[in-house]
């Protein structure tokens, strides 16, 4: 089981990464979306309300009652609906990066850009952007890729989990044919 841990990245297993990462972006996306959805919820209300404000004070205190069961009732509902929008793609980008690993036998943050450009790509799709739009979010999925990956790279390493490239480079460019200096005995 330590071997597992050593090797896998963040010291998370997937089995266990992405059920996490899931979770956490769906409270991420309630959160969000809840503080949206309120305060739309309370504008719409208002708007909707401005041709007969109340003149008395029950009047008010029904008024504003009302007006926070539909902030409520607004703020739930996009909750839900913006934590699993969240929640969707980042469990897409984490089974995508997983399946990279899993393909190229390697951890190393190339597959993590490669999961955060392929997921920027897909959302960019789904939502129609303009291309000027979709080239926007490509490279801000590039640059948290690389933010993103490089991190865990740098954590594994100080770890000691074999990154990819790292041991490439120590095998091409390694000191190779180099004899080491002769130890001088006291």
């Amino acid at each position: 089981m330590d071997e597992l841990h050593k090797n896998a990245r963040l010291s998370i297993p997937a089995p266990l990464r992405l059920p996490m990462a899931s979770g956490m972006a769906f409270l991420v996306g309630l959160g969000l979306g809840t503080t949206k959805g309120s305060k739309m919820a309370g504008l719409r209300f208002r708007a909707e309300h401005a041709h007969k404000l109340p003149t008395t004070t029950t009047g008010w205190f029904l008024y504003h009652k009302s007006k926070n069961y539909h902030v409520a009732y607004g703020g739930v509902k996009e909750g839900l609906r913006m934590g699993a929008k969240v929640c969707f793609w980042t469990t897409t980008m984490f089974s995508i990066e997983h399946m990279f690993d899993i393909s190229r036998g390697q951890k190393d943050f190339f597959n993590t850009v490669l999961a955060c450009v392929t997921v920027a790509g897909g959302f960019s799709v789904w939502n129609r952007f303009s291309l000027p739009m979709a080239a926007r979010t490509t490279k801000t999925a590039l640059v948290v890729g690389l933010a993103y990956g490089g991190l865990q790279d740098l954590m594994g390493a100080a770890r000691g989990r074999p990154i990819g490239y790292v041991e490439f480079v120590k095998r091409r460019f390694g000191r190779q044919g180099v004899e080491a200096p002769p130890e001088h005995e006291p």
